[in-house]
């Protein structure tokens, strides 16, 4: 077994604090690299508290993970040692149902396996995630990490960044097209790098006034104040495709109306509450409201490999583990532009 040193919740209740655990020998066709950066992603205090219900304890959140390999099986043939490599949201699927098989391992029938709070395909094996100093994954689900990019700001790329890329390709966001992104903040700014880079005209819906100059520096062409009646009448009808970033409770007809016919509105962010829809939010102008997770395998290196491209990576602020409480109070306030990461060296 591989001795890991971490910081974990031993219960809901309970702050992150040192945690020394074993990781499995590198089998065949296992990568076990070195986590150099690890993102924090505000699921991970979510989960830690488990305000979505399900926890499993102790838990090493972290699920933005970047570092360099330090030893692969026998059978490997992707990796080698002092490769840059990543683990995003997944480090296992069923590999054997529809949803595999498309490439799709992000909606495997019977349950992928989450890099944390999650079981391996065994059913009984806890994972473990990425505040920690090393990880062993499957070769199939990890990502090399083009060299060019820098190696921090790469690493909220793995959730913040494939879950925004991701619809924009499945829908097809490209010029011509009127994108609006709604929400500034981890997942929004990487909605504009993204819609801006692919060719669409992108608009950052903010009920915060004081954000536009962020925006405009973003690459948005333009901003909407999402209070003021005046600048929302100008954009009704006016959208092809919302990108609704936002996991704060919402009026989602009101969005729904600055929609083009045909306009799809696609939810990436996760409300705590249910939703009231009006039907003749939709019907009027054949709309829809959708959502997206995160990619699988085979686009997240495609994701990886456009934003070495075009060089772009998220807006980070690096912390030390000893923090990542304050940084938790202050990713609750938005206070952070745009994703914290944690310096593992730290740890």
């Amino acid at each position: 077994m591989i001795a890991t040193k971490a910081y974990a919740a031993q219960t809901k209740d309970s702050d992150l604090a040192p945690w020394n655990f074993d990781r499995r020998e590198v089998g065949p066709h296992d990568v076990q690299f070195d986590i150099l950066y690890c993102g924090v992603c505000h699921s991970d205090l979510h989960q830690i508290k488990d305000e979505w219900g399900g926890s499993l304890f102790p838990m090493v959140p972290g699920h933005e993970i970047v570092g360099r390999v330090v030893a692969v099986g026998s059978q490997v043939s992707k990796f080698s040692v002092g490769d840059l490599a990543g683990t995003g949201c997944m480090v296992d699927s069923c590999r054997e149902c529809e949803s595999c098989r498309q490439g799709l391992e992000q909606y495997c029938l019977k349950g992928n396996s989450q890099t944390y709070n999650g079981l391996e395909q065994d059913k009984k094996t806890p994972t473990y995630g990425g505040y920690s100093n090393t990880i062993v994954v499957n070769e199939d689900f990890v990502l090399h990490v083009p060299e060019r990019l820098d190696l921090a700001a790469a690493a909220p790329l793995l959730c913040a960044g494939i879950t925004t890329y991701s619809p924009l390709r499945h829908w097809k966001v490209g010029p011509g097209h009127k994108l609006a992104v709604l929400g500034l903040g981890g997942l929004g700014h990487m909605g504009v790098k993204f819609g801006v880079a692919l060719g669409a005209e992108v608009t950052v819906l903010s009920t915060s006034p004081n954000k536009e100059a962020n925006a405009k520096e973003l690459g948005a062409h333009n901003f909407v104040v999402t209070s003021d009646p005046a600048q929302l009448d100008k954009v009704t009808g006016y959208f092809d495709f919302i990108l609704d970033t936002v996991s704060a409770e919402h009026d989602y007809g009101q969005y729904l109306s600055l929609l083009k016919v045909d306009g799809v509105h696609i939810c990436v962010g996760a409300p705590p509450t249910p939703a009231a829809l009006q039907a003749f939010s939709l019907i009027i102008g054949r709309k829809s409201i959708a959502g997206s997770s995160i990619g699988g395998i085979a686009e997240t290196q495609e994701m990886l490999d456009f934003c070495a491209d075009k060089g772009i990576v998220s807006d980070i602020e690096m912390i030390d583990i000893k923090d990542i409480h304050q940084a938790y109070d202050r990713m609750v306030k938005g206070d952070v532009r745009y994703r914290f990461v944690i310096d593992m060296a730290t740890l």
